[in-house]
C-alpha cells in the first residue's frame, strides 16, 4: 500500500537520497570547471558560452518534464534522469574544444533539469500524503550533497585528473541509483488528498486563478534563486576587492552562506509547522533582505560574513515552499513552471550583478539581492489569502 507509514518512510528516504546525489554530482562538476577550461583552451567568453549549454538543456527539459512525469510517473522519470545525469557528468573532460564542451553540457543540463522537476514532483506527492511540511528537508539534502561534493572535489583535484574524478562520480551515481532506484520503481506515488486530485490529474484544465498562483510561486522561487546565483559568483569577489580580504577569507564567505542555508533547511519543517507557509516566506524574505544589506554594505569583513550567513538563513526555505505550493496546485506542470522560473532567476543573477557593478559598484549591485528578497516577502504577504485558499 503506497499510503502506509512504512512505504512513505521508504519513499522519503529514497527521494532524499536522489536530492543529495543531484547536489553531489553537480558540485563535483563545478569544482572541475577551471581544469576543463584549461584543457579546452577556452577563453573566459567562450567558456561562458559553453556553460550556457547547461542552462539551455536544463530550461528546455524542465518545460517538458512535467508532461513526461504525468505520462510515465515521477518515480520512473527520476530514476531515468539519475542514470542520464551519472553518465553525462563524465563527458565534459573528454572534450577538447569549447563547441564540443557546450554540446555535451546540453546533455548534462537536460539530465539536471529533468531530475530536478521529477524528484520535486515526487516530493510534492509525498508532502501531500504525509500532511507535513517536509519539503525543506529534501532541499537540505541537496545542499548537503553539494557541500560534500565540493569538499571532496577540492580534496582530490590535486591528485585526480578531471577525467578520473568525473568518471568516479559516474560510478557513484550509478551505484546510488541502483540502491535507491528500486524503491521508487516498486512504489507508486502516494495518492494526494481528495481536494488536490483535480489539479494533479487534470493540469490542463486549471483556471486562471490557479495559473496565476503558480506563476506567483515561480516568481518567489526566481527571486530566491537570483540571490543564490549572485552570491555564488560574486560574493567572494566582493570580499576580496572591496574589503581587502585574502583569497582564503573570501572563500569562507560563500561557505557561510551555504552552511547557513543548509541549517535553515534542516530546521525548515519545524519552522513551517510553527509559522505556516505565508509567515515563513515573509519572515524569510525580510531576513534575507536585511542580511544582504549588511553583507553588501558593511565596511568590515566580519560583518559582511555575518550578513552572508543571515542571508542564507533567510533564503533557505523560500524555494522549497514555492515549489511545493506550485506542485500542490498544478502537479508536475506546476513544479516545472516554478523550477523554470527559479532556475531563470539563478541564471539572471550573475550577469545582472556584473552589469550593475560596471554601472555603479559591486556593493551597490549586490543590494539587488536584498531588493528581490524583499519583493518575495511582499508577494508572499500580498497573496496570503489567495494562496491559503
Amino acid at each position: 500500500m503506497p499510503g502506509d507509514g512504512n512505504s512513505l518512510t521508504k519513499l522519503r528516504t529514497a527521494i532524499t537520497i536522489f536530492f543529495a546525489l543531484d547536489g553531489f554530482v553537480f558540485a563535483g562538476w563545478v569544482v572541475r570547471i577551471p581544469a576543463i577550461k584549461e584543457q579546452t583552451d577556452a577563453s573566459a567568453s567562450t567558456l561562458g558560452l559553453a556553460l550556457l549549454g547547461v542552462s539551455a538543456g536544463a530550461v528546455v527539459t524542465m518545460i517538458l518534464t512535467g508532461r513526461l512525469c504525468r505520462r510515465y510517473g515521477n518515480h520512473r522519470v527520476t530514476v531515468t534522469c539519475a542514470v542520464l545525469l551519472s553518465f553525462s557528468v563524465a563527458l565534459p573532460p573528454l572534450t577538447h574544444s569549447a563547441l564540443a564542451l557546450g554540446l555535451v553540457l546540453l546533455v548534462f543540463g537536460a539530465a539536471y533539469g529533468g531530475i530536478n522537476v521529477a524528484f520535486n514532483s515526487a516530493a510534492v506527492d509525498l508532502v501531500a500524503a504525509m500532511r507535513r511540511p517536509i519539503m525543506p528537508s529534501f532541499h537540505a539534502a541537496f545542499s548537503l550533497g553539494g557541500m560534500i561534493g565540493a569538499g571532496l572535489g577540492a580534496l582530490v583535484a590535486g591528485s585526480l585528473s578531471p577525467t578520473r574524478h568525473l568518471l568516479l562520480l559516474t560510478v557513484v551515481g550509478l551505484l546510488v541509483t541502483a540502491v535507491a532506484g528500486p524503491t521508487l520503481l516498486r512504489h507508486e506515488p502516494p495518492a494526494p488528498p481528495e481536494r488536490e486530485r483535480p489539479a494533479q490529474d487534470a493540469p490542463r484544465r486549471l483556471d486562471g486563478r490557479t495559473r496565476g498562483l503558480v506563476l506567483v510561486f515561480g516568481l518567489i522561487a526566481g527571486c530566491t534563486a537570483y540571490g543564490e546565483g549572485a552570491l555564488a559568483d560574486w560574493g567572494a569577489l566582493h570580499l576580496e576587492e572591496d574589503l581587502a580580504a585574502s583569497p582564503g577569507a573570501a572563500a569562507i564567505g560563500y561557505s557561510c552562506f551555504a552552511l547557513a542555508m543548509t541549517v535553515g533547511r534542516l530546521t525548515g519543517t519545524t519552522l513551517l509547522e510553527r509559522l505556516g507557509r505565508t509567515r515563513t516566506v515573509v519572515a524569510g524574505g525580510a531576513t534575507a533582505a536585511a542580511g544582504m544589506l549588511l553583507g553588501s554594505l558593511a565596511p568590515a569583513l566580519w560583518a559582511a560574513l555575518l550578513g552572508y550567513a543571515v542571508t542564507g538563513l533567510g533564503l533557505a526555505n523560500l524555494f522549497p515552499v514555492a515549489v511545493e505550493r506550485a506542485g500542490a496546485l498544478a502537479g508536475p506542470g506546476g513544479v516545472a513552471t516554478a523550477s523554470t522560473l527559479g532556475y531563470g532567476g539563478m541564471l539572471l543573477g550573475p550577469p545582472a550583478i556584473g552589469f550593475m557593478a560596471d554601472w555603479f559598484s559591486l556593493p551597490a549591485a549586490l543590494t539587488s539581492v536584498a531588493i528581490l528578497a524583499a519583493v518575495a516577502a511582499g508577494i508572499g504577504f500580498a497573496t496570503r489569502r489567495a494562496a491559503a485558499g
